[in-house]
C-alpha cells in the first residue's frame, strides 16, 4: 500500500490507494485506521474510550486481526477528523473486509493445503455450527472418506500434498473431544447418501456419525428427504460463534472460499440455521434414521 503521507489540509487526514493488490482487506483497512489516528496524534487508549471499545479490540483492529463495524469506523474517522474522500473509502474497505472472498486456485498457489488456518476459525470460536447439503462434514469425515473427497477437489491435490491435507484435517478433529467447544452439524440426507468410494466407505463414515453423535458436545442433526421444507439453502456454510462481534461466517464456494462478518449476514445465516433445524432428527431419532440408511445400503452393495 502507497503509505505516503497525503494531507489534504492541515487536521484533516485522507487515504491513499485503497485497493493494492496483494494484501487482505481487513489488514489494509487496520493500516488505515491506524495512520490516521496517528495523524490525529490520538492514543490508542483515547481513542478506545472516545468510540466505545476496549483497547486490545482497537490494537486487534489495526493489526487487521479483527474487523470494526461501520459505526465504530465513522466513529473513528469523525475523531480523527477525517475528510469525506477518506470517509469515502474507509467504508469501501471496511464493506470488503467484511465479506473476504479468497480462491482457491491463489489460496493454494502459497499454501499446501488450507486445514490449518480452518482450524485457526475452530480455536477461536465457542460454538462452530456447520450445516452441509452435498458431503459430510470435514471434522465428521473418516480418514478414508476425507482422502477420497480430497481427491475429487477442483484442482487436484499433489500426492505429498493430499497426504498433508489428511493429516491436518484428522489432526483438527482431536478438537471435537474438547468438552469447552460445543460443535453443532445439520446434515442432509443427499449429503449422507453421497458415495466418494465402496459402499463399505460410506457405510464406516455413517457409523462414525451415529458414534460422534453421543458426545455431550456435539448436537449432530440430520434432515430426510421428505421432510416438509422450511428454508432451501443452496450451498454449506460455518457459522463460528465467537460470543462477540467478532463471530464469522465461512462459505465454500466451487472457485473460492467466503468470509462473512457483517453482523446483519451474519444474522441471516443465524436464521437459516434455526429454519433448518427445524426439519432436522436430533439425538435417538437421528441414530434410527442412519441405522435404517445404513441397512438400505447393504440391500444395494455390490461391491
Amino acid at each position: 500500500m502507497n503509505r505516503a503521507g497525503n494531507d489534504a489540509g492541515v487536521g484533516v487526514a485522507t487515504v491513499s490507494d485503497p485497493d493494492p493488490p496483494d494484501t487482505e482487506p481487513r489488514a489494509r483497512l487496520g493500516a488505515e485506521l491506524r495512520r490516521l489516528r496517528d495523524l490525529a496524534g490520538i492514543s490508542g487508549r483515547d481513542l478506545a474510550q472516545r468510540i466505545g471499545i476496549s483497547q486490545s479490540k482497537l490494537s486487534r483492529i489495526e493489526k487487521g486481526n479483527a474487523v470494526p463495524s461501520i459505526p465504530q469506523v465513522l466513529d473513528w474517522a469523525r475523531e480523527a477528523d477525517a475528510s469525506p474522500e477518506t470517509l469515502r473509502v474507509l467504508r469501501l474497505l471496511t464493506e470488503a473486509a467484511h465479506s473476504e472472498v479468497d480462491t482457491w486456485r491463489s489460496a493454494l498457489a502459497t499454501r499446501r493445503h488450507l486445514q490449518d488456518e480452518v482450524r485457526e476459525r475452530e480455536s477461536a470460536a465457542d460454538v462452530v455450527s456447520t450445516f452441509q447439503p452435498s458431503v459430510v462434514p470435514g471434522l465428521l469425515q473418516t480418514a478414508e472418506y476425507a482422502r477420497r473427497v480430497f481427491a475429487t477437489f477442483q484442482l487436484p491435490y499433489a500426492k505429498d500434498d493430499l497426504a498433508a491435507a489428511l493429516a491436518a484435517r484428522l489432526d483438527r478433529q482431536l478438537a471435537l473431544y474438547d468438552s469447552d467447544r460445543r460443535y453443532e452439524f445439520l446434515i442432509t440426507e443427499a449429503a449422507l447418501r453421497l458415495r466418494p468410494g465402496p459402499h463399505r466407505v460410506l457405510l464406516g463414515q455413517l457409523d462414525r456419525i451415529s458414534s460422534l453423535s453421543t458426545l455431550d458436545n456435539v448436537s449432530i442433526g440430520v434432515i430426510p428427504n421428505d421432510i416438509e421444507a422450511t428454508t432451501t439453502v443452496p450451498h454449506g456454510f460455518v457459522i463460528y460463534d465467537t460470543g462477540d462481534d467478532e463471530t464469522l461466517v465461512s462459505l465454500e464456494l466451487i472457485d473460492a472460499s467466503r468470509l462473512v462478518r457483517a453482523p446483519e449476514e451474519i444474522e441471516l445465516y443465524r436464521r437459516c440455521w434455526e429454519l433448518l433445524g427445524r426439519m432436522a432428527l436430533f439425538g435417538d431419532a437421528a441414530r434410527e434414521f442412519l441405522a435404517g440408511l445404513a441397512v438400505e445400503i447393504r440391500g444395494s452393495a455390490g461391491d
